[in-house]
């Protein structure tokens, strides 16, 4: 069974097919700056013995041509690897906002494009762009099946206790106003996988997955199931991230408007473009970061500190949320690569029963790996993250 994986985001696609059999990646690409005068096109063919790499630099103006140009690339009796549409089974999408319409992955029909649609205004940039990628996909591969795979799936576990925000309850029942959270797919990708790794059943086993890149969020998963996670109704709440601000008191909004004079939109694109890493020290790349910061930087040191307080503060709500906890888990680009990182977020838990081994911690082995030591009660793990499979294992169990 081969399933085509799409993910397009507000100014990207990305796209990866996998022949299910036995999880393998035929093809994958990415397009990025959709939009922009310099569009960056990047195609691999993963196929054993036809591999093949392009890179292309053009124009790319919509995510209409972006779509066309990923299925040119696709199905090409010159690639080798696939030469008709008809040897996809089906088509997995990344869609970010399923608000409380949906529970699980869909088949994708009328009503549910409009169901997306109307979900639009709480993810107005991702949602219009997952549906262009919807439409598209039903041209181009017609009679193919489309299933909807939501970031919000795994989140929609949450109590009430959890989503809810203490404002007038009408706010929830008219506006929708509540927690969603985001990354779902990772965070579910990664506890199942942890479960694996330990040898236990995924339902008797207490997680904090902690998922570290230029946007970050944290959940407290029990028994599988999402009690809690940082990000709110929107992917700006949580600890502070590559340009985004992360939690800050709300009256800072209404402060800042008086005093600046912005717009809201203004506003809105400093919290979300401007701040975080980004605003405290001039960088998001935590590369550049660490780089500055060895180099007596420092704001770079400073943006550092206050990454990983942020991150080990959610560790202890968290615990305090499960009762106990078995494992923590990294993923993401800098949980799964900074080591500094890690070492700082898990300095002084050893009350919590968290105790890394800094030797371990330093070393590259093969991922994934865990570097808690012998003594430590709660386990520490470094799992890669696979959005894409997870959404290609969802589209498997609809299609049945």
């Amino acid at each position: 069974m081969k399933i085509l994986v799409i993910n397009a985001g507000s100014s990207s696609l990305k796209y990866q097919l996998f022949n299910m059999e036995n999880t393998s990646v035929m093809a994958r690409g990415s397009i990025e700056r959709i939009g922009e005068p310099q569009g960056i096109l990047t195609h691999h063919n993963c196929i054993p013995g036809q591999e093949k790499k392009i890179i292309q630099e053009q124009e790319i103006k919509s995510h209409k041509l972006g779509m066309h140009l990923a299925a040119d690339l696709i199905i090409d009796q010159n690639t080798g690897v696939i030469d008709n549409i008809k040897h996809i089974d089906a088509i997995g999408h990344r869609v970010v906002q399923g608000g409380e319409t949906f529970e699980s992955a869909v088949l994708i029909d009328t009503k549910v494009k409009q169901a997306i649609k109307d979900n639009s205004p709480l993810a107005p940039l991702h949602n219009p762009m997952n549906l262009v990628g919807i439409i598209e996909a039903e041209e181009l591969f017609p009679g193919i099946p489309n299933i909807a795979v939501f970031d919000t799936e795994f989140h929609r576990t949450l109590p009430p206790k959890a989503f809810l925000y203490a404002l007038p309850y009408e706010f929830y029942t008219k506006f929708k106003v509540r927690k969603y959270g985001f990354h779902g797919t990772s965070h579910k990708y990664v506890s199942e996988k942890t479960a694996k790794l330990m040898g236990k059943d995924i339902d008797k086993i207490n997680l904090i997955t902690i998922h570290l890149g230029n946007g970050c969020s944290i959940c407290a998963v029990e028994k599988g199931e999402c009690r809690d996670t940082s990000m709110g109704m929107t992917p700006l709440a949580g600890i502070m991230m590559g340009t985004r601000s992360g939690d800050i008191d709300p009256a800072i909004i209404g402060y800042l408007l008086e005093q600046t004079g912005m717009t809201i939109k203004e506003l809105d694109i400093v919290l979300n473009k401007k701040s975080g890493l980004k605003g405290i020290c001039g960088m998001n790349d935590m590369r550049d970061i660490h780089e500055a910061s060895a180099k007596g930087n420092t704001k770079a040191f400073l943006a550092i500190e206050m990454f990983c307080y942020q991150v080990k503060k959610y560790i202890g709500a968290y615990t305090a949320v499960l009762g106990h906890v078995d494992a923590i888990v990294f993923t993401a680009g800098v949980g799964e690569n900074d080591q500094i990182i890690r070492a700082k977020v898990c300095e002084n838990l050893s009350f919590s029963g968290i105790h890394l081994d800094l030797k371990k911690n330093k070393q590259k082995p093969s991922k994934p790996f865990y570097l808690h030591s012998q003594d430590s009660r709660v386990q520490v793990w470094v799992i890669p993250t696979n959005e894409e499979l997870q959404i290609a294992k969802e589209v498997v169990q609809v299609l049945k």
